[in-house]
C-alpha cells in the first residue's frame, strides 16, 4: 500500500494542491468551509502531513523508533545498548519511545512514525496492548517492524524472544527440588504472550509434580505501582501463610517481594525460596543474593536491530514475516533459593 500524499488528497476533493496544502496549514486565504471539508476527508483517509516530505524525497530518514514500556528494568536498558550497536555501525539515529505500559501512549507513538519519520521500528509492547491495528498500519506504510521480547503473536512480523517456556518450567523445578510445596508464579499482565508462557511452563511443571494447577491459587496478577505491588504481595503473604516460594515474572515484582519479606521478618530462603525473571547486575549482593533466569538482554536487542535493518537495506535475505529467533535465558542459582 502506497503513502497517501497530498496530491491524493487533493484529488479526492476536487481541490488544486495548493489550496489543499493552505488548508492543512490554516491559511488565511482559505475559507473556513473548506479546511473543514480538506480536514474532513484528511482525517477520513488517515492522511498524515510530512513535514520532511522535501528533504526525504530522495533519501531515508536514517533514524529507527524503538518503543519500549519501561526504562526501570535493567533488561531494556542492556537491550538499547545492543540496539544501538548495530545503529551506530550503520550510522542512523536512534529514537527511543517510552509507552508507559499504556495502549494509547502507545498507539500515539506509533501514529508518530508514519509518513517518513523513521524507516523501521522495534517495539516490545505495553501490557495494556491486546489488539496490533497500529501496528499493521506500519506495515501497510511498508514500515518493516521487529518485535523484541514481548510480542503480538497473532501479527506477523518478525520477532525476537527468549525461551520463555522453558525458563518458566525450569523455575518452578528448581523450587520444587528446593522442597517448595505451595509455589506461585507472580505475573504483571496475563494477556502478554511473554508472561503467559512464562506462567504456563510454571504450571506445566507442578502438573507434572502432581499439584493442583488452579490459575487463581498458583498463578497471580500483579499491577500498577511499586507500593501498590507491595500492597499485594503483602496481603498474599499474609493471607496465604503456606506459600513457600515465588517466580517474579519480573524484576520490579522481586524487589517488592523483598521488601515484603523484610518488613514482615520472613526469611527468604528458609521460610520463602525467590526466583525472579532479571538482568539485575544487583542480584548476586543483595542479602540473600537473588536466584534469576536472565535473559541475553544486549543479544536480544543487537538481534532485532540486525533483523530491522535487513529488511530496510531490502538486499536480498531469507527473513520472512514468521521469522523467530530464539535465545536462551539461564538460570544462575543464588542464595534465595538454597535450602
Amino acid at each position: 500500500m502506497s503513502k497517501l500524499t497530498i496530491k491524493t488528497l487533493a484529488k479526492e476533493l476536487g481541490l488544486s494542491i495548493a489550496t489543499v496544502s493552505k488548508a492543512l496549514k490554516d491559511s488565511h486565504e482559505i475559507s473556513t468551509e473548506t479546511k473543514k471539508k480538506v480536514l474532513a476527508m484528511a482525517e477520513q483517509l488517515n492522511y498524515v502531513p510530512n513535514p520532511y516530505a522535501s528533504s526525504l524525497r530522495k533519501q531515508k530518514s536514517k533514524t529507527i523508533a524503538v518503543i519500549l514500556p519501561e526504562v526501570a528494568d535493567n533488561f531494556f536498558s542492556l537491550a538499547i545498548n545492543g540496539i544501538q550497536a548495530v545503529a551506530v555501525q550503520k550510522n542512523y539515529h536512534v529514537l527511543i519511545y517510552l509507552s508507559h505500559e499504556s495502549f494509547e501512549i502507545e498507539k500515539a507513538v506509533v501514529n508518530h512514525c508514519y509518513s517518513g519519520r523513521v524507516d523501521g521500528v522495534l517495539i516490545s509492547i505495553s501490557s495494556e496492548t491486546t489488539d496490533a491495528e497500529h501496528i499493521q498500519k506500519l506495515q501497510n506504510e511498508n514500515i518493516p517492524v521487529v518485535f523484541f521480547d514481548r510480542e503480538f503473536e497473532s501479527l506477523e512480523a518478525p520477532k525476537v524472544i527468549t525461551n520463555d517456556y522453558e525458563s518458566g518450567y525450569l523455575s518452578a523445578k528448581l523450587l520444587l527440588e528446593k522442597g517448595c510445596k505451595h509455589p506461585v508464579f507472580l505475573s504483571t499482565s496475563l494477556s502478554l504472550s511473554i508472561c503467559s508462557k512464562r506462567a504456563a511452563g510454571f504450571a506445566a511443571a507442578l502438573a507434572e509434580a502432581g499439584l493442583q494447577t488452579d490459575d487463581f491459587q498458583y498463578v497471580i496478577d500483579c499491577t500498577g505501582t511499586q507500593e501498590m505491588i507491595f500492597d499485594q504481595v503483602k496481603e498474599l503473604l499474609q493471607k496465604h501463610k503456606e506459600i513457600d516460594g515465588i517466580v517474579a515474572s519480573v524484576e520490579r515484582l522481586a524487589m517488592q517481594i523483598y521488601m515484603v519479606s523484610l518488613s514482615g521478618h520472613i526469611n527468604i530462603p528458609k521460610d520463602l525460596k525467590v526466583v525472579a525473571f532479571s538482568t539485575l547486575e544487583t542480584a548476586p549482593i543483595l542479602n540473600p543474593s537473588l536466584t534469576t533466569i536472565t535473559q541475553p538482554a544486549f543479544e536480544i536487542g543487537k538481534s532485532a536491530a540486525e533483523v530491522l535493518f535487513t529488511l530496510i537495506e531490502k538486499k536480498k535475505h531469507t527473513i520472512t514475516a514468521d521469522t523467530t529467533l530464539m535465545l536462551s535465558s539461564k538460570l544462575i542459582e543464588r542464595d534465595s533459593t538454597m535450602i
